[in-house]
């Protein structure tokens, strides 16, 4: 036996233990698994991989990089957790398996409270440039009922890619919030989304590059809706034929979420206007689980 590897095993696993006893009397029993859990599998991990302290030094550096870069319009740890898997694994480990409920994916980094509401069948895109999309649906409860006054936001990048918090100023486009009617169906125009690479002239896009994958996102729109009641959805719909559905950098597709989006020119859309040229339209229904099983 190897005395000079067992000593240095003891050595770190005396590190370990150590750090674990210091927790012993966090008074919150829940902090204290949760940090017990992670020191043990954060101790693992550098054992695991023979660590060594450059490359702990260049993770620090990483993270202080992602810290800098982080503002209110921009949060790299977001998209650090989103192209790590780790905000798939915490949506696929809290969403309630319910049969028929609208399926989750990520919430994103360009979420933005204080968007402004929209009449139904009102424009949300709201100058934003691209082919003009008219979206409806219906919410409905698991029990098939319609859920009426839900609060649906909505928000999705315009044809170049980009979100409206990616632009200089203040305003909003592409982005708004409405109600469900008493039947529980929504409507809106916006314009048709397309694919777009995340934010990656950050320390993320570094990772990504060194990584020899890819920052591209499958064009898609993002919805949360609330109602009492229910649990809260957070979900996207995803524009069918897209060419990187299967490569979506950070693992937010989900088969039940693509929709076609059917193409027009000219002649009268659902509410009755007549567009001019080339729109189109997509039709998506989000079923919503109650409180008592989520």
């Amino acid at each position: 036996m190897n005395t000079e590897l067992v000593a240095g095993a003891d050595r770190e696993q005396a590190v370990t233990d150590e750090v674990l006893a210091s927790f012993d009397g966090t008074t919150d029993p829940r902090l204290r698994e949760v940090m017990q859990s992670l020191v043990r599998h954060l101790h693992a991990f550098a054992r695991d991989i023979r660590l060594t302290e450059r490359e702990w030094e260049a993770a620090i550096d990483f993270l202080t990089r992602a810290g800098h870069i982080t503002d209110d319009k921009r949060q790299e740890f977001i998209l650090l957790s989103d192209v790590l898997g780790l905000s798939m694994l915490a949506v696929a480990i809290n969403e309630p398996a319910v049969p028929g409920a609208t399926e989750a994916t990520v919430f994103g980094p360009f979420f933005v409270d204080g968007a402004p509401e929209i009449p139904l069948g009102g424009d949300l895109a709201r100058g934003a440039a691209g082919t003009p999309c008219y979206v409806s649906g219906q919410v409905r409860s698991a029990d098939g009922s319609p859920l009426a006054g839900v609060r649906l936001d909505v928000w999705g990048a315009d044809e170049d890619g980009f979100y409206d918090v990616q632009y200089p100023g203040d305003g909003f486009a592409g982005r708004g919030w409405l109600r469900t009617a008493p039947d529980g169906t929504y409507r809106f125009w916006t314009v048709l989304p397309t694919p777009y690479p995340i934010p990656h002239d950050g320390p993320v896009g570094d990772l990504l590059s060194a990584a020899g994958r890819g920052p591209m996102r499958p064009a898609h729109l993002h919805f949360k809706a609330a109602a009492p009641g229910h649990g809260p959805l957070i979900t996207h719909i995803f524009v069918a034929g897209d060419p990187y559905l299967a490569s979506d950098a950070v693992f937010g597709v989900k088969d039940s979420l693509i929709v076609e989006a059917e193409h027009h020119t000219g002649g009268a859309a659902p509410d009755g206007t007549r567009p001019q040229g080339v729109w189109t339209s997509m039709t998506f229904d989000l079923v919503l689980v109650s409180d008592d099983v989520s």
